[in-house]
């Protein structure tokens, strides 16, 4: 008995139709707000520095041409630069300019010689530190400008108490400074200098003395400072003998020329004390002097 198989049914075949291909939007390129502002012409950064110092020349200047601002009150810029210039022509500002370097120079040696000791005896031995330490603390919170009378009775009314005056200020800023070098030295420093052969002066040498130029630096602003009190004290010559002539004729112009010219030499001396903290600093992990 045959048995026949019939073909299975078709199977419908169906059409899928797909779907037509999507356009993607029209998308319009973003630019940061600050690329934009970069593709502009940046002005020089110390032209932009410049603008601020121009802008209130400007402004005095114009204030002094209009009568608002009167010239006994504040010379013009004009003017002061025209004194300033006689000043140089005639040797008075050269002048001194040197003998008001010459005290800060003893001064500095002097109270930077004292500080520097008396820290390195208190940071490098406890008996030291109890010894030295608590009468320096409670010294350095006495104003040492209200120390001028004192001066004046102790060394006379020459240049002893003006260099005396600034080798103070001075030495409490090293002190405090170098002492916290000592203190605060990185252990792994200590140790790297060690395994070089170093002893405990080389250490202090090459460690922690260059480590004390911030102080430096701090010393240098309270020298300049208290070479303006110093030379208040019956000065014979120097900025403050200039500002206080003067003073007395109320030539303001003068005046502004000394001042500018102590904050000429207060920059200048910041600035070498720089470049020697890029040269004696470039050994530490966290200097960016670069």
């Amino acid at each position: 008995m045959t048995v026949s198989h019939a073909p299975p049914p078709a199977t419908p075949s169906v059409t899928v139709e797909e779907p037509p291909p999507r356009t993607p939007p029209d998308l319009e390129a973003v630019t940061p707000a600050n690329v934009r502002r970069s593709r502009l012409p940046a002005a020089p950064r110390w032209v932009r520095r410049t603008v601020g110092p121009l802008l209130l020349l400007a402004v005095w200047q114009v204030s002094s041409a209009t009568g608002i601002l009167h010239p006994d009150v504040l010379a013009s810029p004009g003017t002061i630069a025209r004194a300033g210039a006689d000043l140089v022509a005639d040797g008075t500002l050269p002048s001194a300019m040197g003998v008001s370097l010459q005290r800060v120079v003893a001064g500095l040696l002097l109270g930077g010689t004292i500080g520097t000791a008396l820290a390195l005896v208190s940071g490098l031995s406890r008996l030291g530190e109890d010894l030295v330490d608590a009468t320096v603390q409670m010294l350095r919170t006495v104003p040492w400008v209200g120390l001028i009378p004192l001066f004046i009775i102790w060394l006379g009314i020459g240049e002893a108490p003006k260099v005396a005056l600034i080798a103070l200020g001075v030495a409490f800023h090293l002190y405090l400074n170098v002492y916290a070098g000592i203190r605060g030295v990185d252990a792994q420093l200590i140790e790297a200098g060690t395994s070089l052969g170093l002893g405990r002066w080389g250490l202090v040498r090459h460690v922690v003395l260059p480590g004390a130029m911030t102080g430096l630096r701090y010393s240098l602003a309270t020298a300049w400072l208290a070479l303006v009190f110093g030379e208040s004290i019956n000065a014979d010559a120097g900025i403050g003998f200039l500002m206080n002539q003067a003073r007395e004729f109320f030539r303001t112009d003068v005046i502004v020329v000394c001042l500018v010219v102590y904050a000429f030499l207060g920059l200048t001396a910041d600035v070498i004390v720089r470049i020697l903290e890029r040269l004696l600093l470039q050994w530490r992990p966290t200097f960016t002097g670069q």
